[in-house]
């Protein structure tokens, strides 16, 4: 399908063209309450149901993407964007708008599950995933500097989107018409690794959930909090995305010397603490610090969670329900930060989101390491109850050339079979040896 050490682009490009919804909701939520007759909390339950939708397609075609075909689901999910946010963008009316919202939620969603699948089946799903990321970013910045110069109106985000997929769907043409399964496994395999598939899955609803409350009111507490103008807001926006490009670029070139566990554990921590530090912000210097930082680290944790989901199963379901679950998170993220700010304040939102981001990050560091292994120490090869490979060749004599480089991936335990006809014959040698002696 694709080299193993090129970058994959038609999987790139609708990988951008799935998430890139998720990334527009502030400005999408933000232009119906202004260019339709709809309060905010309105608007904000039209990108909820959006982002929904976008979570039920995952959760529908999670294990379909093989049997139906890569190409013709992906072509499908395009379709589906471009009718329902192009209808969206030209509707006038409320009702349509929702449904148009809905609609094209479900194509972007349908788009995201075709990616995350063939991304899994890769040789480095990270270094993909990074490029989707790296694509996104870039293409919803663009959309952030040059909309405001278009004009009013609630069309304008859904658009972009539209266009999206159209410029996507030509790309299309490189995709595998079907991924069927490997001949060693069955079509209705159950999932593996179901354990730790479910604890990521749950934790990442919380993860999505922390991330998009802040993302949701970031806007107000600049204006209201630290008493910035929206010239102020929106630049420090603009280079807050810039610095999620950076952030992409260092995850891809990081790639995976430090494993996953380092990254994702470490990782949220950081993004605990840049909340906190946004939440509480008075002033110019604390908000665009902790809006940036925060925009830094958020790729970079992204790329290598999607990563861990794609690593656990080769077909991608997991990656795909994962992701799904990350949709809930993010479509109920607006809401609960808006909740709490209300209920409690700014400052009060951010400790209670960099506080449920600290204990998260302990299961999902637990599923790194469980399931990704460590980096491995110089010249050893760790085995399950045996001895380093370093300490063997010591012992034998082994070239150190067999001897993995520092940081090389643990190697899986292989089980050979023993045919039941090399016992006769071991008879044999040892019945001739006893009448030779």
């Amino acid at each position: 399908m694709f080299a193993p050490r090129t970058t994959p682009w038609p999987l790139v490009a609708l990988f951008a063209a799935g998430y890139l919804a998720p990334y527009l909701l502030p400005t999408t939520v933000g232009r119906l309450d202004s260019g339709l007759p709809l309060s905010a909390t309105q608007a904000g339950a039209v990108g909820s149901a959006l982002l929904l939708s976008s979570a039920a397609a995952g959760f529908v075609l999670a294990s379909r993407v093989e049997r139906v075909g890569a190409r013709t689901l992906a072509r499908l999910g395009l379709a589906l964007a471009l009718l329902g946010y192009g209808g969206a963008a030209l509707a006038t009316s409320i009702p349509a708008v929702v449904v148009g919202a809905v609609v094209g939620g479900f194509g972007s969603g349908t788009a995201t599950t075709v990616a995350a699948t063939l991304i899994a089946g890769l040789g480095d799903p990270h270094r993909a995933s990074t490029a989707g990321l790296l694509s996104v970013s870039g293409l919803a910045g663009a959309v952030y500097l040059t909309v405001p110069h278009l004009g009013p109106g609630h069309g304008l985000p859904l658009a972009a989107l539209a266009l999206t997929a159209l410029v996507v769907w030509p790309l299309t043409g490189r995709l595998p018409v079907g991924t069927p399964p490997a001949p060693t496994r069955h079509p209705k395999a159950r999932l593996p690794h179901a354990r730790s598939g479910l604890v990521l899955a749950a934790a990442m609803v919380c993860w999505s959930l922390a991330q998009n409350s802040l993302w949701g009111v970031s806007g107000r507490i600049g204006l209201e909090q630290a008493h910035l103008g929206e010239a102020a807001v929106g630049a420090v926006f603009a280079v807050a995305l810039g610095a999620g490009l950076a952030g992409v670029l260092a995850a891809g070139a990081l790639g995976a010397r430090l494993g996953r566990a380092v990254p994702i554990g470490l990782g949220t921590v950081l993004i605990a603490g840049c909340i906190v530090l946004s939440a509480s912000a008075t002033g110019f210097g604390s908000f665009a610090a902790g809006e940036i930082a925060w925009n830094t680290l958020y790729p970079v944790v992204l790329s290598y969670l999607i990563g861990l989901a794609a690593s656990l199963d080769p077909r991608g379901r997991w990656a795909v329900l994962v992701g799904s679950a990350s949709s809930l998170g993010t479509a109920a993220g607006p809401l609960t930060g808006s909740v709490l700010a209300a209920q409690a304040g700014f400052p009060a939102m951010g400790a209670v989101l960099g506080g449920g981001l600290l204990v998260i990050a302990v299961p999902m560091t637990a599923v790194a390491l469980h399931t990704g292994g460590r980096p491995l120490l110089p010249g050893a090869i760790r085995r399950r109850g045996g001895h380093p490979a370093a300490l063997l060749a010591a012992a034998t004599g082994t070239p150190t050339g067999a001897v993995p480089e520092i940081g090389a991936p643990e190697q899986p335990v292989v089980e050979i079979p023993v045919e039941a006809a090399a016992v006769p014959a071991r008879r044999a040698y040892d019945k001739a040896g006893s009448e030779a002696l």
